[in-house]
C-alpha cells in the first residue's frame, strides 16, 4: 500500500469507520449506581407485600372474620341469655353492649393479621429470599422498619373499616334493645378506631416475632401463646398477683383500647395502647439486635 494512502487512513482528526462509536440510543448502565434509601426500601417492601397471594387472602380472612362474628353476635343477642360457663369476652354475659358485640371477632381477626405479619418477615427466612433482600440492603435495619411501616397502616385502615362494617351491619339486629347504640354516641367511634389500632399493632408484633425467631411456625406459636394462652395461665396465680399483673398482658392491655366501658381493674384506653405498644416496641428492638448481630 502506498505511504500516502496509509497516512490518509491514519491522519489525526479523522475517525475510522471501523472504530466502535457509542450508540446514543443505548443507555450507559455500566457505571450507574443506585443509592439505597429508606424510601426505596419502603417501596420495595410495598411491592413485595402486594405481590404475594397470601397477603390478599390473609387480609381478606381477617376482615371477613371481624365482620362475620360481629354481625352474628349482634343478631343472636338475647338479654336473657347469660352464659357463665364460657370464657370471658365480648358478648358473653349480661353486661354486653353494642360495641362489644360488634367487636366479637377481634380475637379471631388478631390471629389472622398476626400470622400475616409473621409470614411477611419469617417467610423470607423459610424461602431463603432474605439473602437477596439483605444483599440489596446491607444496613439491614431499614428492612425491618419498612416491613413494619407497610403492614401497620394497611392493617389499621382495613380492620377499622371492618369494625365499622360489623357495627353497622349489627345495628338493625339490636333495634329496640337497651344496649343499642349509634355512631354519634359517646365513645363509639373511638372504640371502632381503637380496634383498628390494636390490630395494626398486632400485625407489627407479628413482623417483629417473625424477624426475631426466624421461623414461621415458632413465631406463630409465640404469637398465639402471648395473646391467648398467657392470660389463661396467669389465672393460676394467686388472686392478688393476678389482679396486679393481668391488665398489663398484651391482649388485656390491647382490649382496653377498644372497650367502650372499662372495668374497675382494667387500664384506660390511653394506658392500654401505651402498654401494648411497649410490648411491640420491645419485640422490635430484640428483632433489630438479632438482625444486625447475627448472620442470615
Amino acid at each position: 500500500m502506498p505511504t500516502t494512502a496509509l497516512r490518509r487512513i491514519q491522519r489525526p482528526g479523522k475517525r475510522s469507520n471501523l472504530s466502535a462509536a457509542p450508540d446514543p440510543t443505548t443507555p450507559a448502565t455500566s457505571g450507574t449506581t443506585y443509592k439505597v434509601t429508606g424510601v426505596r426500601v419502603l417501596r420495595s417492601e410495598w411491592a413485595k407485600f402486594w405481590s404475594l397471594r397470601s397477603s390478599w387472602i390473609t387480609l381478606g380472612v381477617a376482615v371477613f372474620l371481624l365482620i362475620l362474628f360481629g354481625a352474628v353476635a349482634s343478631y343472636t343477642y338475647s338479654p336473657d341469655a347469660v352464659d357463665t360457663s364460657g370464657p370471658p369476652g365480648p358478648g358473653n354475659g349480661g353486661d354486653s353492649d353494642a360495641i362489644s358485640l360488634a367487636l366479637t371477632g377481634v380475637t379471631f381477626a388478631s390471629l389472622a393479621i398476626g400470622v400475616l405479619g409473621v409470614l411477611l418477615s419469617a417467610g423470607e427466612y423459610t424461602t431463603g429470599m432474605i439473602r437477596s433482600t439483605l444483599a440489596a440492603v446491607p444496613r439491614r435495619l431499614p428492612v425491618l422498619w419498612s416491613k413494619a411501616a407497610v403492614i401497620g397502616p394497611i392493617a389499621l385502615f382495613l380492620t377499622a373499616l371492618g369494625a365499622l362494617a360489623a357495627f353497622l351491619l349489627g345495628t338493625p339486629g339490636l333495634d329496640g334493645e337497651k344496649i343499642a347504640l349509634s355512631l354519634s354516641d359517646d365513645g363509639v367511634l373511638r372504640s371502632l378506631a381503637g380496634a383498628g389500632g390494636y390490630l395494626a399493632l398486632v400485625a407489627v408484633f407479628g413482623v417483629a416475632l417473625g424477624m426475631l425467631l426466624r421461623s414461621s411456625a415458632g413465631a406463630i406459636a409465640a404469637l398465639v401463646g402471648v395473646l391467648l394462652i398467657l392470660p389463661g395461665l396467669a389465672s393460676l396465680l394467686p388472686d392478688s398477683w393476678y389482679d396486679t399483673v393481668s391488665p398489663y398482658f398484651p391482649s388485656n392491655a390491647g382490649s382496653a383500647v377498644y372497650a367502650l366501658h372499662q372495668s374497675s381493674d382494667a387500664l384506660s384506653p390511653g394506658a392500654g395502647i401505651a402498654v401494648f405498644a411497649g410490648w411491640v416496641a420491645l419485640t422490635l428492638v430484640g428483632a433489630a439486635v438479632r438482625l444486625v448481630r447475627t448472620d442470615v
